[in-house]
Formats: structure tokens, C-alpha cells, sequence
């Protein structure tokens, strides 16, 4: 039987670990295919592997696939639990998204003219002009 211990306040943790037990990543070996990939950022050096530790007081910049975070590491963590403890391992520094990039929810269901689907009267406009029977 494996004995768990809690983690000491200067310990250190594998990155691939602590991204796991954040909620920042799905999986391990998801964690480890974004380190590979140069998407993890460790005080502004790439993580080459997944094995680097890191320790409370580290900046890790992740690119994930809809946004990029900025962390710092509070403690390592000893489990992957629910999100509310998942949030005391790091402190998020990531700079809200732009104001002029968000659109209003009138502005995302308002088309621009002449953009999607063809109405009927468009789609009656066009099969006359590609039909055969001129």
C-alpha cells in the first residue's frame, strides 16, 4: 500500500503533474504533449520536458487552444480534486480578454448582409441565373 504524504510548502513537483492537478489540462499525458510542443512557458524559459519541477513563487505562461494563461505557483499539489481546491494551488495573472475583440450578444446574432445562408428570394435569384432554360 502506497503511503500518501502531504507536500511540503518548499517542495518541488513535476510541471506535467501540477498542470494535471490544476484542472489546466484534461490529462497527464495531454499536460506532456503541450510541454513537447513548446506551449508551457516556466519563468519565461520553454519547458523542453515534462519532468522539470517546479516550486511556489514560478510563473508558468501555458498557451492553451482558446487562450493564453498566466499562473504563478502557490503549492504543489497532492491530488487532482474538485475546482475550488484546484484553485489554491495558483494565483491566475491572466490579463482579461479585450474589450473591442468581445461582441455584444445583439451583435452576434445580427449578420452582415450577404453573409450565411441565401434567403429564399437569394436562393430563388440564384438557381435563375444558373439554370438551363435561358
Amino acid at each position: 500500500m502506497r503511503k500518501e504524504t502531504q507536500p511540503e510548502s518548499g517542495s518541488r513537483q513535476r510541471i506535467d503533474k501540477w498542470l494535471f492537478f490544476t484542472r489546466m489540462v484534461k490529462s497527464r499525458s495531454l499536460a506532456q504533449s503541450h510541454i513537447q510542443s513548446g506551449h508551457v512557458r516556466l519563468n519565461g524559459e520553454r519547458v523542453q520536458l515534462p519532468s522539470q519541477t517546479v516550486k511556489a513563487g514560478d510563473r508558468i505562461d501555458l498557451a492553451l487552444e482558446r487562450r493564453g494563461v498566466v499562473l504563478i505557483v502557490k503549492a504543489p499539489g497532492e491530488r487532482r480534486g474538485p475546482f475550488e481546491e484546484a484553485k489554491l494551488l495558483y494565483e491566475d495573472l491572466t490579463p482579461p480578454p479585450d474589450e473591442a475583440k468581445r461582441l455584444t450578444p445583439y451583435e452576434q446574432a445580427i449578420r452582415a448582409t450577404g453573409t450565411g445562408r441565401p434567403t429564399k428570394k437569394e436562393r430563388r435569384a440564384i438557381d435563375r441565373l444558373t439554370s438551363d432554360d435561358d
